[in-house]
């Protein structure tokens, strides 16, 4: 994935990914993607998650 992609709407991670939005959420909620690294609020209150980091989370490597 290009570098100025890193950052996408949680649809678009669903799409990519197959992981539903209810997991993605899930995740978030939970904790197990941290915000900052995994996912971040904009300004305009929208979620974006952090495609390169979340790879490297289901390849079991630290973000």
């Amino acid at each position: 994935m290009s570098a100025y992609l890193n950052w996408i709407t949680v649809k678009k991670m669903s799409e990519l990914s197959g992981i539903t939005i209810d997991a993605i959420n899930s995740n978030r909620k939970k904790g197990y993607w941290r915000e900052g690294i995994h996912w971040r609020k904009a300004p305009n209150g929208r979620i974006f998650i952090n495609i390169n980091a979340v790879e490297k989370w289901i390849e079991g490597i630290e973000a």
